[in-house]
Parts: C-alpha cells; sequence; structure tokens
C-alpha cells in the first residue's frame, strides 16, 4: 500500500508537468541584450566631454581553469558564459556492462564523460551569470555587463601550490573614473568572489549601485527522465519568507520586486544550482524580468553608494556554482541548503538525509547507507507495523467464513455487508487496522524518496556489482524483478480482497509496479527491495505468533 501510495503521489506531480500550462520555447539566434529591456537604463553623461567608448576594445574569452572548474569569462561585461564542473560527468562508464559487452563481441556502450556544463551560451539553453553598475542620475556612466573590459592575459590557470587565483578586468572613462572587476576562484571552492572597485579621480561626486544576476533559458531536458520530475526555475530567499520558489510561470505572470537584509537570489536545477550572495550586512532588492524567446532574469541590487572626489569603494558579491551539496552549501550562505529541495516535507527529510550521511561516514557506501536508512525507519515504525500486521494476519484468518458469507448471501447485498461487520465485532477484527498506521508512515517514506531523488552525493556512486550509479536505472533491470517477487510475496501475507474483481485487480500490482520501476534510479528500488524484505520478515513472524497462540 506504501509503494502504491507513493507511485499515485509521482504519476500526479507528471501529470501535472506534463499537461499543466508551459512555456513555448524559442530557437532564435542569441539576441544582444537591450538594457532597457531589461529594467534599467544608465543615464546619460552630465558632461559635454564626450566619453571613450570601450566598444573600440576586442571582445575576447578568458579561459579560466581551477580544480573544480572550467570556465569562460566574456571580457564584454566579465560574464560568467560557460562553467564546467571538473568532478561531476555528465554520465559514468559502467565497467560490468562493458565487459559483458566485450563476451558477446560488442563495442563499449557509449557515454558522455565530459563535465558538466552549468553555464552555457548555447540559445537554447542559454545560462550566464552577469554583473555590473547602474550609475544613479546625474552621476557618469560606469560598466554594465554589455560593455568591454581590458584584461591581462586570454589564459589563466590555478597551479600546484597555489591556493587563489583572481582574474582582474579594468575599465577607465578617459575622465577620472576607473573599474576594476575581480574574480577570484578559491582552490576546491565553488564560491567565486567577484569586487568591483569604483575609483573617482574625476571632478564630481560619483553615486550607484551594483547588481548581480542571473540569465537563463527556460529550457526543458528531453533527456530527463519522465518518472522523475525536479524543479528547474529560480529561488530567492529573504528574512521574511525564507526559502521561495519563484518559476518561469511566476516571473511570466507577476515580477519579483522584494527588499531584503542579506538574503539571494538563485537559479536551480536538478543536483546543481547557480547562487549569487551579496553582503549580509546591506539591504539588497531582488527582481526579477521576463525577456524575449523564453529568457529570464533574477538579480540582486545593492544600495547606492557615494563615492567622493579621490576616493574609492569596493562592492562585493560571491557567486555559487557547484552541486547541491547541504553540508556544503550551509556555509556560503544562510538557507543556502535549502536549494536540495524536499518540497513539503523539508521538515521530515532533512533529519533522514543527516542520517543517511551519518551512516554513510561509517560504510563509506552510499548503497549500503540507504539499506541502513531502511532498517532505522523500519525499526522506527515497529510498534505500528506491528499493529498493522496483527490487524492484517486477523483479517487473513477470518477470510474463509467471509468467502462463505458471501457465497450465502451473494444476492443480498445489505445483508452480507451487516453480517460481514457484526462478524469483525465478533472476532474483534478492524477492517481499518492494517491501512492506519501505514498512512502515518506515508510522509515519511515520501520524504525519503525525495531525499534519494534530490541528493547529489548518491549520483553516479557505487553499491555493488553491477550497480556502479545509484542515481541510474540498473543496466540488466535485476533490481526491478527483485522488487517485483518481494512485493508478490509480501502480497501472499496479506488477505485478499473478499470482492474477486478486487483481487484480480491486486495481483496485477506487483506487474504494474515493477514496470514502473524499470525506469527507476537503482538507489531507490533497492530501497524499496530492503523495506519489502524487512516487511516480509517482519509480518511472517507476526503471523506465525498468532496462529502458534490459537
Amino acid at each position: 500500500m506504501v509503494a502504491l501510495a507513493t507511485i499515485c503521489y509521482m504519476i500526479w506531480g507528471a501529470w501535472q508537468a506534463d499537461y499543466g500550462p508551459k512555456t513555448v520555447l524559442s530557437s532564435l539566434d542569441r539576441p544582444v541584450i537591450d538594457s532597457k529591456i531589461e529594467g534599467f537604463s544608465q543615464p546619460a553623461a552630465p558632461t559635454a566631454t564626450p566619453v571613450i567608448a570601450q566598444a573600440a576594445l576586442k571582445a575576447a574569452l578568458i579561459k579560466v581553469k581551477t580544480d573544480v572548474f572550467a570556465i569562460e569569462i566574456d571580457s564584454e561585461g566579465g560574464t560568467i558564459r560557460s562553467l564546467d564542473l571538473l568532478q561531476y560527468p555528465v554520465q559514468k562508464e559502467n565497467t560490468v556492462v562493458n565487459k559483458l559487452r566485450a563476451l558477446v563481441g560488442m563495442d563499449k556502450s557509449k557515454v558522455d564523460l565530459t563535465p558538466t556544463r552549468l553555464f552555457t551560451p548555447e540559445t537554447e539553453k542559454e545560462f550566464a551569470a552577469q554583473s555590473g553598475l547602474i550609475a544613479d542620475a546625474e552621476s557618469a556612466i560606469v560598466p554594465d555587463h554589455h560593455q568591454k573590459f581590458n584584461f591581462q592575459q586570454d589564459s589563466y590557470e590555478l597551479k600546484a601550490g597555489e591556493n587563489t587565483l583572481s582574474v582582474p578586468l579594468t575599465w577607465d572613462n578617459g575622465q577620472g573614473l576607473t573599474v576594476t572587476k575581480t574574480l577570484t576562484f578559491t582552490r576546491g571552492s565553488y564560491g567565486i568572489n567577484v569586487s568591483q572597485k569604483v575609483t573617482n579621480h574625476s571632478n564630481r561626486t560619483w553615486s550607484g549601485k551594483q547588481y548581480n544576476q542571473l540569465l537563463r533559458t527556460n529550457y526543458v531536458d528531453k533527456a530527463a527522465s519522465t518518472f522523475i520530475r525536479t524543479y528547474t526555475g529560480g529561488v530567492v530567499y529573504t528574512e521574511a519568507d525564507k526559502y521561495k520558489k519563484i518559476s518561469f510561470d511566476d516571473m511570466s505572470k507577476e515580477a519579483l520586486s522584494v527588499s531584503t537584509q542579506g538574503g539571494w537570489t538563485a537559479m536551480i536545477q536538478h543536483y546543481f544550482a547557480a547562487a549569487w550572495i551579496p553582503p549580509t550586512n546591506q539591504n539588497n532588492h531582488f527582481e526579477s524580468i521576463e525577456l524575449e524567446n523564453s529568457r529570464f532574469v533574477i538579480r540582486a541590487l545593492s544600495p547606492s553608494t557615494l563615492v567622493p572626489m579621490n576616493k574609492e569603494v569596493l562592492f562585493t558579491s560571491q557567486l555559487y556554482a557547484g552541486p547541491k551539496v547541504q553540508t556544503v552549501m550551509e556555509k556560503y550562505a544562510k538557507g543556502l541548503e535549502l536549494t536540495v529541495d524536499y518540497s513539503w516535507l523539508t521538515v521530515i527529510g532533512k533529519p533522514i538525509y543527516w542520517l543517511l550521511n551519518y551512516i554513510h561516514a561509517f560504510v563509506n557506501n552510499w548503497g549500503i547507507a540507504i539499506l541502513g536508512v531502511t532498517l532505522c525507519i523500519k525499526l522506527l515504525f515497529f510498534k505500528l507495523s506491528q499493529a498493522s500486521y496483527r490487524s492484517m494476519a486477523r483479517m487473513r484468518k477470518i477470510q474463509p467464513q467471509l468467502k462463505a458469507l458471501q457465497e450465502r448471501f451473494a444476492d443480498d447485498k445489505p445483508r452480507f455487508n451487516q453480517e460481514m461487520m457484526e462478524m469483525y465485532k465478533r472476532e474483534k477484527v478492524n477492517p481499518l487496522g492494517g491501512c492506519l498506521p501505514i498512512m502515518v508512515q506515508i510522509p515519511v517514506f515520501i520524504s525519503l524518496y525525495w531525499v534519494l531523488i534530490e541528493t547529489v552525493e548518491i549520483r553516479q556512486a557505487p553499491f555493488l556489482l553491477w550497480i556502479q550509479d545509484l542515481s541510474a536505472q540498473d543496466p540488466f533491470y535485476i533490481l526491478p524483478v527483485l522488487y517485483g517477487i518481494s512485493m508478490k510475496i509480501q502480497q501472499s501475507l496479506n488477505p485478499a480482497p473478499v470482492d474477486p474483481v478486487q483481487a484480480k485487480v491486486m495481483q496485477m500490482f506487483p506487474i504494474m509496479l515493477t514496470v514502473f520501476f524499470l525506469f527507476f534510479p537503482s538507489g531507490l528500488v533497492l530501497y524499496w527491495i530492503c523495506n519489502n524484505c524487512l516487511s516480509i520478515l517482519q509480518q511472517w513472524y507476526i503471523t506465525k505468533q498468532i496462529e502458534a497462540a490459537e
């Protein structure tokens, strides 16, 4: 019943995603973004002296490589237009599958071993991290993410023995106002520190603010599993509302506009996230904008700041771009770990994740950790399950009597129901006694489902033998078949429905769910097999106890 309830929940989610409102995607070439369309424009220069145009500079890509990143920075605006996560390949090679293919004379299965690309300039799935400055009225123009910067070199690499790497970009208006944008990378870190230093040697005070934004196309990954739905879209964190999703549909209906101290904005997807984190001690304004061609912007704006003559001001922010590892993300910003989304069951999901992580620290195998969590949950609900199984054992005991009643009153349905209820009272059997204890456990089982789906640590994690990626389907479908067998055995220990039609439908459930589980991640199937086996042992033991006592 728990499996059925969970499957129904997931089918409902898939139906919503398939038949709910969708945004039509565009395959047009990447256009140049007009700053007016994006919601702001630079003021006119306050003096008659012409500003030296940075357009004369040639735009170029600056390549940066660290131990975790391979990045391309566009000298136009210092935009991060391409970012590869070197420690997270798209797919993983299964050595057992390849050995078996070699035995029968087949070539190795083709897998994509390239790093996962988070930011990309591809038109269909464009995703970029942009930053810049906005001048207040009567202040000189400063570079936004369209202005070209000077750069010292077009290639950087974090060398052995180095802990940090800085990439400086400079801009000068020729009238004493200069901007130095610096991106700083740290070994082993998915955080990128971005600073924008405004130096004012002009003859007037300058004032303005910085902005950091994420631009993303509403792209649907066609290669994603139909049976597993995860959220892709915007997120904001504020002191008032805490963690809040801002989907692309939400941005289309109503633009986000909220102010808070600290907080952050992000675009998230399955397993990975990108988030701009402004300083926590300042008041920030968050907003979203819908652009043409199914593109959306979510950004953070700092308060306006004065830069007097012959002074300088440093605007700072941090970009997190990487895997959604909770223990890592919580170190960057308050609430950032909530991007690992357990839906409305976060209050249950987080303790389950903690337990999973705790067990893994001892066994160093995520598959065994899943088995350990399953065992702990079964022990937690042992008494409830015991009451449920006792009730079902009593129901199983009176099945012959119910069958006789059904035959006796085949033509008198009201009388049959009356006699059946009297039998329940006489035998002290509660027909709902087997269901209610399980209903209490359903939120925990659904939470565990979300934990196993969302936890990036399980992605490409091996278990044993041919199961070398717990987030992928079983390549030989052995686990789904074992699940079907275990469910059939468990079903045989339960009382069969009196209605023959219901009985036939129930007999089809193991086959139906086995077909569903063919497409599920092997880690989830492993959990259900373990859960079913423990349930079978517990139910068999309780049934034998009742039969021996009687």
